[in-house]
């Protein structure tokens, strides 16, 4: 059938073995939580709000991939009560919040409609812009002193329309000026009721930041989110990540237009796609998290080449870091997308973000209902084909939360964006390349002040190596891909290596000496400043070899549930 005059992409029979085979639920959690019930009537009223400002995440974030995403969705639920290939559609269409999304197992994009694809820009950009005009445009601009629209047009927090032979930029406090106040809204309503006094301050400057075109309110909204400490009870984050577009980081490829930019002092910013996240606080979980934050500043003095750079974690003075672990109440927008995967948890405001610049502090926030929704039946299986049987007393998920967190940490270790956005479209991948790095190479700093113990180390590092790098297809994603260069090049340094039945051994003894000399690479290749470095260092890393073969044959027969459909309770 047709939708829109697009003719429906999959058969029946494929969305059903999407939906019947290849999809696991994660629950959310709903009013009959315990959490829900522990909290105050007050911050219960204001929840209510928060949820309701989350959903207009939905058609913001729909909005930002593609031009048509929302009046297909739109049209895929007229017909679904009458059609069946309609209704089964718009599932998977909401499982990728859009009309294409990566499975994680397929190279392609699976496509929902015959003709339609993304693109480079996403909708940041007009559909018909490619490559070397947006280039020629940008430089053209320059040279007519357009030099303030300019920088406008490759901020993170706009969209770029064309205007005559030139383009303009549209902030997104304009652009979404209707639903942005709706949400501000909803979002000072629910500071009314809460019961928490720094977290209704937070929810006032962030309902302000909605409504003003001014970076300085974001500013002030993200300072205000990444103090929250204080035994608060509710969690709204207004997630912004730069992973979509790959038109405004081509730029750093043109090294004559991006020397003209530098010159001017005009960065360049990869878009910046929204989503909405809420939940309840969990105190036990936060406790546990905070143990590890109070080493970080030791972390950052064995840092390779510390001293060649500035890095957000100093070795005195306050951290300014916060840390929380929430049980999910609602993912709305970017954070609800499943394009290979969901994410588990979340260290923000980025680098390019102006508090960050200005001395602000970060806040990481962990996902419980998503690293909680494992399929143990499976791993069993997994463990049974391909991990030696002395091995298996050392898989763990517990280790793999802790592996996260040392992750989501290592954003905060390291050079500062202005070395890793000037690694262009390469950036996204070589910084979560890193940040594993991070986690993985000082897990061993963790056993020395007593925060694990030496059982869990192993237990660390074997989880790691069958959970994170046993893939289940030649990666695209930028965190599977990071994933393959661990692989590769820790196999080769002999951290891990496969016996003749293909099950793999890990050599604990070399684990942290291998780690630490990639983790040593990729810093250096930070501080190059080189997108033509990166491209060479992830080619030269990402070769899928046999033994990588082996296993996404063994994960396919063992059966891969590569798509995710959140349910909410609330």
């Amino acid at each position: 059938m047709k939708i829109k005059g697009y003719e429906l992409a999959l058969s029946e029979e494929k969305l059903d073995d999407i939906i019947e085979h290849k999809t696991r639920k994660i629950e959310l959690v709903g009013k009959d939580f315990t959490g829900y019930q522990q909290l105050t009537e007050g911050n219960k009223k204001a929840l209510d709000h928060l949820v309701a400002a989350a959903m207009y995440f939905t058609d913001i974030a729909e909005e930002q991939d593609h031009d048509l995403n929302v009046q297909m969705r739109h049209a895929l639920e007229e017909k679904a009560a009458q059609n069946p290939q309609a209704a089964k559609t718009l599932k998977v269409f909401n499982m990728f919040q859009g009309l294409e999304g990566h499975n994680g197992v397929d190279i392609k994009p699976v496509e929902l409609f015959k003709g339609l694809s993304g693109r480079k820009g996403r909708n940041f950009y007009p559909a018909d812009l490619s490559v070397e005009e947006f280039h020629q445009i940008i430089q053209k601009m320059l040279e007519l002193g357009k030099d303030d629209e300019v920088r406008k047009i490759l901020s993170v927090r706009t969209f770029v329309r064309r205007e005559g032979n030139l383009l303009k930029a549209i902030d997104y406090t304009q652009y979404f000026a209707d639903t942005f106040s709706k949400i501000a809204n909803e979002l000072e309503v629910a500071a009314h009721y809460t019961t928490d006094e720094d977290f209704k301050d937070y929810l006032g400057w962030q309902a302000q930041a909605l409504l003003q075109n001014n970076e300085d309110m974001d500013m002030l909204a993200d300072k205000h989110w990444a103090v929250l400490q204080n035994n608060n009870q509710l969690e709204f984050t207004i997630g912004r990540e730069s992973y979509d577009d790959e038109l405004t980081p081509s730029i750093y490829e043109n090294k004559k237009l991006l020397k003209l930019l530098e010159e001017r002092g005009i960065e360049v910013n990869a878009k910046d796609t929204l989503g909405a996240r809420v939940g309840i606080i969990n105190k036990e979980g936060t406790d546990l998290i905070l143990k590890f934050k109070e080493h970080m500043p030791e972390l950052a003095k064995l840092m390779p080449f510390n001293d060649q750079y500035t890095q957000s974690v100093s070795s005195g003075g306050e951290l300014k870091q916060t840390m929380v672990d929430a049980d999910i109440v609602m993912l709305t927008g970017d954070y609800a997308r499943c394009r290979g995967g969901i994410t588990l948890a979340q260290n923000l405001p980025n680098n390019d973000k102006l508090a960050i610049k200005t001395g602000g502090g970060r806040r990481n926030v962990y996902h419980r209902q998503i690293r909680q929704s494992g399929d143990k039946e499976r791993i069993k299986k997994l463990l049974d084909r391909l991990v030696a049987p002395e091995f298996h007393q050392y898989y763990d998920s517990e280790a793999d939360h802790l592996f996260v967190i040392g992750h989501e940490n290592g954003h905060s270790l390291g050079p500062d964006n202005t070395y890793q956005r000037a690694l262009g479209n390469h950036k996204s991948t070589i910084e979560e390349h890193k940040a594993d790095m991070v986690s993985v190479t000082f897990m061993p700093e963790y056993v020395k002040i007593g925060v694990i113990s030496e059982e869990m180390l192993k237990k660390i590092y074997t989880t790691w190596v069958i959970k994170r790098l046993f893939l289940k297809a030649q990666p695209v994603e930028v965190h599977r891909v990071a994933e393959l260069i661990h692989f590769n090049f820790l196999l080769a340094k002999g951290a891990f290596s496969f016996d003749t039945e293909h099950k793999v051994h890990i050599h604990f003894d070399k684990f942290h000496d291998a780690a630490y000399k990639l983790l040593a690479e990729t810093i250096a290749l930070q501080l190059s400043k080189s997108p033509e470095k990166a491209k060479q260092f992830i080619d030269r890393y990402t070769v899928w070899g046999k033994e990588s073969q082996y296993i996404a044959e063994v994960q396919k027969e063992l059966g891969i549930k590569n798509y995710i459909e959140l349910v909410p309770h609330y």
